[in-house]
């Protein structure tokens, strides 16, 4: 099980409605990318890491493994506002790219924790089979739902296949390293069409008829959660204008 999975299954919103983390996390999301970076974004990405810390029950450490890859992505995407490119000379520093690269960092990292906010307390598979009912084609989750289950079979298989050519000091030197990843590669690829096919002639044999009956488990939605989320995203946003216009 991934990092992610093992998250969401663990923390203490778990047995909530899909429904409410996605109104909450996603209403976050548009606040965060609508708003002014200054302070919308501030106000949400601060929002969601204390609703993370706080009622989610995810831990800190756990957080920075989510974040910590993403991370590397914001900063570098931000760098180049920092550079001016084409004058004399060729490359240099440029003092006014600074505050355009700390608004698009923050607003990116706020939108990036109202993510983690849901994809940290809703596992896949409890919004997948509820996605049809609000009017998703049940094609496209079935689609996701075998694409997240081969995810883990083809993690799976690169773990045996890793270690049965480490078993056969394959990773001895640079030559063998090369060889057993190109071997690597070749296996899992042929692994992965075995499986799929081997999943179409099951289902074919189970007549399979266009869709997937998924029991899902019933959750009651909490009104008093939905007025919640509705007078802290209506906060947010009172706060953000009110600050921006005093600020003006």
């Amino acid at each position: 099980m991934l990092a992610l999975d093992a998250i969401a299954y663990s923390n203490r919103w778990r047995p909530r409605h899909p429904g409410e983390k996605a109104l909450l996390a996603l209403g976050l999301l548009g606040a965060a990318v609508a708003l002014p970076p200054w302070p919308g974004a501030l106000l949400t990405g601060s929002t969601a890491m204390v609703l993370l810390l706080g009622p989610a029950g995810v831990t800190l450490r756990q957080v920075w493994q989510a974040v910590r890859v993403p991370l590397g992505f914001v900063l570098t995407g931000s760098v180049p506002l920092l550079v001016a490119v084409g004058g004399s000379p060729w490359l240099a520093w440029e003092p006014s790219g600074i505050p355009r690269a700390a608004e698009l960092a923050g607003r990116a990292m706020a939108a990036l924790l109202c993510l983690l906010l849901f994809a940290t307390t809703t596992p896949l598979a409890d919004s997948l089979p509820r996605l049809t009912r609000i009017g998703v084609p049940p094609a496209i989750t079935e689609v996701a739902s075998l694409i997240y289950r081969m995810v883990f079979l083809l993690l799976d298989s690169a773990r045996a296949v890793r270690e049965a050519q480490a078993g056969r000091l394959g990773f001895r030197t640079w030559a063998t390293t090369y060889r057993a990843v190109a071997g690597q590669g070749g296996a899992i690829f042929v692994r992965a069409f075995d499986r799929a096919r081997r999943l179409e002639e099951g289902l074919a044999l189970r007549g399979y008829s266009g869709s997937l009956t998924v029991q899902v488990e019933y959750q009651a939605v909490s009104r008093r959660f939905i007025a919640a989320t509705v007078g802290l995203l209506a906060a947010i946003v009172t706060v953000t204008l009110m600050a921006r216009v005093v600020m003006v």
